[in-house]
């Protein structure tokens, strides 16, 4: 064995060690910084080693190249499996030529240690030039620490070459880093309270605390013309909440790399369990909780995101010039109470804090005008938050002024900042048992207090928005005669999730009286938030029933009762789903949640029914009838014995064509017609019914992978069927390749008609599917009402959410001769909601059928049980 790999093979174990060692002392000390710290120190000595073996045996050699430690290598802080950051530099181009062998040597040495090497070449006069487009590594250098070879040169770059760059270019490196910031912010929802954090990324986490020194360095450099002392670049009362924050994130990135492996930094819920039994970055607490460990997490993330955000506003640069200018208009709004400065809130007269009328009148000046509080004003609101409490405004007083801030256009704003100062609270204490509160559902994304703010936050968007859903329910909230009682029931409507039980809507109601009470809202008012609370997952329920069946319609409107409390609780259906999760609205809901609004309005309101439809089915033949004159009683043939809902479904241009479609199929039995909508794909089918026909079609699409979101169902007397699925492509097999499309169209058609088998198709997908363990085991639940509709029996299905779950649901109604009148599918997060109105021989499903039919079911969807 030569010297050489004496050498590689000793440093090697010196490596396995020593991260060994480090990842035992972790889990007994649970100490992040002392992790990163010895894991720097070891990555240090193996790298120091290389480079006397490879690049040079001189202590100070070679000269004119050295080796630059940068990032979190430079700050000393690495990571288990973070990567590790260098910068090879170079007094000239010359001297990066000749060395360049080693260096690539020296760099598969590295990896070859299964470390994850991040290298950058660049000469001395590179290092001097700002790339906009590259502003990371220029930040990078504001960390350089010394390593290896030539000394003085790296003293030219430390103690020269940054000063006079960040002189020169300091405006340009803090606009773009505080570009990149907003931007990073923005793709986390501009939120710390995410259920699944990822605590590097996300705002709050340990990026957003780089960020904020990085911000400070930049200015005090500016400033001093030279490095500062690194102790004195935050004020004290920061150092004092940056400093436990450091320690806690340290502990928990830490304890996510060795847990998993790797740099993953994503705290899901497993992890939070795990950690929580653990006491990482809790080592003195008892027995804390995942919800209770959480909030510990919010509670340090939450005043990084605060500083960072603060930061990007007080110092000048970080702005541009657009913002600049309009910033100095909005200074122009100042008034005798308050001063605006480049968008900051000051108080005039610092001791008017005091006044709890004048405080409440700060957040409304807030929530008018977009603004931010000052660090200055924070600071001031939180010494008063102690006299405040021992005599909080309340009653009518308070609530005249937090109806006004409700209703205003940055209202969500406001109450995240009153949160976050916690006078929120201490104003509603109801809102303490919410705040930073994790509910685990896998289909929320945020923590419950973010989710009422986001809800608000929604509807004073609506109108604004570009989309045209948005719009029309911001037209909705216009017409609203106490819209402030609608957002003071968002910002309540979940407040129950706090304590115990099963049914968070009881709890919501209960805390809501206590708190109107305390408000003293006029009895009618109370009235309205308390039917709004109890009522707020009413429509979301009518959605999984025939919103087409007059007797739906009816039902959903003598609960509403007044056209007033339509408008209410739709907007805050609206609202409620959209604050869910970013995706969580879709076309598909926004215009089911619209048609049930409208269909309710019309119903509780003749006049505007007959004004907005005007016999819908009527004017649909009169449109079937002028499109195709010749053949009128064809048409109406074809459609005997349709549901009135196929006429609403489909607009006349559909009809048509289905019409079209069923006269072709003496000569194709199977008739198939695939559109690519915005969102989704269809697939309409037009053939003669027959047994298993529904369960056989999503059959066939589980076996190419796609996700069926909605389907609809309808047979004439004549037994045509017309079946449409609207599907995800998940795999974008469709979207990738045209020619897949006659494929995939093809198959359709061939296990309609025997030539495939569909059994084969369903095995080979399983077999290629990965059998990844449910986060959440839903219970299947088979419930059947037969008092929503007069024709149909109505069966709901609640089930674990998998691949070929309606291929199995719909092949058992078919071996219970039972047919698919309608079929609502809807999904959240990993739970399937069901929803099929069937008859059997043209009639309800009688008791005995239901009962078999519920056993089956249950015992299909739940085969281990």
């Amino acid at each position: 064995m030569t010297t050489a790999s004496v050498v590689i093979a000793e440093l090697r174990d010196l490596y396995l060690e020593g991260s060994s060692r480090i990842q035992q002392e972790f889990s007994v000390t649970g100490d992040g910084l002392r992790a990163v710290a010895s894991r720097t120190a070891l990555v240090e000595e193996v790298v120091r080693a290389l480079w006397k073996d490879i690049i040079s045996s001189d202590e100070n050699g070679p000269q004119n190249f050295t080796l630059v430690a940068t990032g979190g290598f430079g700050r000393s802080a690495l990571f288990p499996h973070s990567d590790i950051d260098v910068l090879f530099l170079f007094a000239d181009r010359s001297t990066e030529d000749a060395y360049k062998d080693k260096i690539r040597r020296f760099s598969q040495e590295i990896w070859d240690l299964r470390m994850k090497l991040s290298p950058a070449n660049r000469t001395l006069a590179e290092c001097d030039r700002f790339d906009a487009n590259n502003v990371e590594f220029t930040i990078a250098l504001l960390d350089c620490r010394y390593l290896a070879g030539d000394q003085e040169l790296f003293t030219r770059l430390h103690d020269k070459l940054i000063p006079k760059l960040i002189m020169r270019e300091g405006q340009a490196i803090v606009q773009r880093l505080a570009e990149v910031t907003r931007s990073r912010h923005a793709k986390y929802g501009n939120t710390v309270f995410h259920l699944e954090p990822n605590i590097k990324e996300i705002p709050g986490g340990l990026r957003d605390y780089n960020v904020a020194l990085w911000l400070a360095l930049i200015s005090s450099m500016d400033k001093l013309r030279d490095w500062p002392d690194p102790k004195s670049l935050l004020p004290a009362s920061l150092r004092k909440q940056f400093e436990p924050a450091l320690e806690f994130l340290t502990s928990v990135r830490c304890f996510l790399h060795f847990r998993q492996g790797r740099d993953d930094n994503m705290l899901l819920w497993e992890a939070q369990d795990e950690a929580a039994a653990r006491n990482i970055g809790v080592p003195e607490a008892d027995h804390v909780s995942a919800a209770d460990w959480m909030r510990i997490y919010f509670g340090y993330a939450r005043p990084v995101h605060r500083a960072s955000l603060q930061l990007l506003e007080e110092i000048p640069a970080a702005r541009s010039s657009l913002y600049k200018q309009f910033q100095n208009w909005r200074s122009r709004i100042s008034n005798s109470d308050f001063s605006v400065v480049d968008g900051l809130v000051y108080l005039q007269q610092p001791s008017a804090v005091q006044d709890p009328e004048l405080l409440l009148q700060l957040f409304d000046f807030m929530a008018h005008h977009d603004l931010r509080l000052s660090t200055t004003t924070e600071y001031r609101i939180e010494q008063a938050l102690p006299v405040l409490a021992c005599t909080p405004p309340q009653g009518a007083e308070l609530w005249r002024y937090l109806q006004v801030i409700l209703i205003e256009p940055y209202a969500a704003d406001a109450l995240r900042a009153m949160h976050s100062l916690r006078l929120l609270g201490l104003l509603l204490p109801e809102l303490k048992l919410i705040d930073s509160l994790v509910v685990r559902d896998f289909y929320h994304r945020f923590t419950v207090d973010e989710h009422s703010f986001l809800a608000i936050e929604s509807l004073h968007r609506a109108h604004d928005s570009q989309s045209e859903w948005d719009q029309r329910y911001g037209n909705i909230l216009n017409e609203l005669e106490k819209p402030e009682l609608l957002y003071l029931a968002l910002l309540l409507h979940d407040v129950g999730k706090g304590i115990p039980g099963e049914n968070h809507v009881v709890g919501s109601l209960d805390l809501a009286r206590q708190c109107m009470e305390r408000l003293d809202l006029e009895p009618q008012d109370r009235e309205t938030v308390l039917f709004l609370i109890g009522s707020h997952l009413d429509m979301s329920a009518t959605l999984r029933r025939d919103i087409f069946d007059p007797e739906t319609i009816k039902g959903f409107a003598e609960k509403m009762g007044t056209p007033e409390r339509l408008k209410m609780l739709c907007l805050l259906t609206y609202a409620d789903i959209k604050a869910v999760n970013p995706e969580a609205l879709t076309p598909w809901k926004a215009e089911n949640v619209w048609q049930l609004y409208i269909a309710t309005a019309n119903y509780l309101n003749r006049h505007v029914d007959q004004r907005l439809h005007a016999d819908a089915d009527d004017e649909n033949m009169a449109r079937l009838q002028k499109l195709a004159p010749v053949a009128g009683k064809k048409i109406k043939g074809f459609l005997e014995g349709f549901p009135k809902r196929y006429l609403r479904t489909y607009p006349a241009e559909e009809v048509l064509h289905h019409f079209e479609m069923a006269g072709h199929l003496l000569s194709d039995p199977v008739k198939l017609d695939l559109k690519r909508g915005r969102h989704w794909f269809e697939l309409t089918l037009v053939t003669k019914d027959r047994p298993f026909l529904f369960a056989t079609v999503a059959g066939v699409l589980a076996a190419w992978g796609m996700n069926i979101v909605k389907a609809d169902a309808f047979s004439n007397d004549a037994g045509t069927v017309v079946d449409t699925f609207y599907f995800t492509d998940r795999f974008r097999t469709l979207e990738l390749n045209l020619p897949e499309w006659d494929r995939f169209q093809r198959s359709v058609a061939d296990v309609l008609t025997g030539e495939a088998d569909l059994d084969r198709m369903l095995r080979d997908r399983s077999r290629s599917e990965k059998n990844s363990a449910a986060k959440v085991k839903v219970k299947t639940e088979v419930e059947f009402d037969d008092e929503c509709s007069s024709n149909s029996t109505l069966v709901q299905v609640l089930a674990q959410d998998r691949l070929g779950l309606l291929h199995s649901i719909s092949s058992r109604f078919s071996h219970h001769k039972c047919n698919i009148e309608i079929a609502l599918i809807d999904t959240e997060g990993q739970m399937a909601i069901d929803v099929f109105y069937l008859t059997s021989d043209g009639k309800k499903l009688n008791r005995e059928q239901q009962t078999r039919l519920r056993m089956d079911l249950l015992e299909e969807l739940n085969p281990a049980a």
